[in-house]
């Protein structure tokens, strides 16, 4: 094995996650290119889920299915099920902007607005018409859990373009933790940043992890053994009705399993670093 950083013990999780959020027999398309295929996946509450894999074997484009993101590209379609709460996200009476206000998303870049801090965090809470008490005890308690507050709190009028990207990136979290969702998807969420401001967004994790479901995708292999209660290690194959490279899981486990023991050659091979 080539990761020896510390790894969670699983000792209190259970086999199997509740999955607060679970994927089915999910086929992700881009018209006729079929990107993943065949994922059946749960993500435990109050867990953190690291997605892995080498490039193009269909992590992002899986995370960006567990919101409806992927509904805002064109010629993109999901098959099977994706369900929140027991509920397919993707049926005909659900309404979309919901789902992405309850499974909130960071992105790879931190994406502030060219806004004030204030009103970055303000922002969803009343597109989304939430009723709010107090909009300022609302902001302060989302920078307060994204670790955020005390280094911005007397400068909340200023452009939030002018913190650093560490901080945007966190200022990120804050402004999708304050719409109140039960979920946050990350997509590479420290990949442009420093190992300073990384290491507080994985301290941010363990402790947001209390409160929301969180699912990762990293590049980052210490990163997912840091972070994680349980880890899915994807890869791409041939598929053999287009001849396309499709992602498919591989195998999911326990974080400390995957790296640790894993079932599966293909996962020994990537985490080894012997192919990927």
């Amino acid at each position: 094995m080539v990761i020896h950083t510390a790894v969670r013990t699983g000792a209190s999780l259970p086999d199997r996650p509740y999955g607060q959020l679970e994927c089915e027999h999910v086929d992700v398309y881009y018209g006729s290119f079929r990107a993943v295929t065949d994922v059946s996946l749960p993500f435990g509450i109050h867990e953190v889920t690291a997605l892995i894999g080498p490039s193009g074997c269909g992590k992002s484009t899986l995370l960006r299915s567990l919101n409806r993101m992927n509904d805002l590209i064109d010629g993109a379609r999901v098959d099977g099920r994706v369900t929140f709460m027991g509920e397919d996200i993707y049926g005909k009476r659900v309404d979309a902007i919901e789902v992405r206000r309850r499974i909130g998303m960071v992105f790879q870049k931190p994406n502030p607005f060219p806004k004030s801090i204030y009103d970055n965090i303000a922002y969803g809470p009343r597109v989304n018409g939430m009723r709010v008490d107090d909009m300022g005890d609302l902001v302060e308690e989302a920078l307060t859990k994204a670790a955020l507050w005390d280094e911005v709190k007397d400068k909340l009028k200023q452009s939030a373009l002018g913190l650093s990207g560490g901080q945007q990136q966190r200022l990120c979290i804050a402004r999708t933790i304050a719409v109140k969702p039960d979920v946050i998807l990350m997509d590479e969420p420290c990949s442009a940043l420093d190992p300073i401001a990384t290491a507080k967004i994985e301290d941010l994790m363990h402790e947001l992890r209390d409160e929301y479901t969180i699912v990762i995708v990293t590049h980052n292999m210490q990163q997912a053994a840091r972070v994680a209660d349980r880890t899915a290690f994807f890869t791409a194959q041939v598929d053999e009705t287009s001849g396309d490279r499709t992602g498919v899981l591989v195998e999911f486990g326990k974080t400390a399993q995957i790296f640790e023991n894993p079932q599966d050659q293909r996962t020994e091979d990537y985490i080894s670093g012997r192919f990927g």
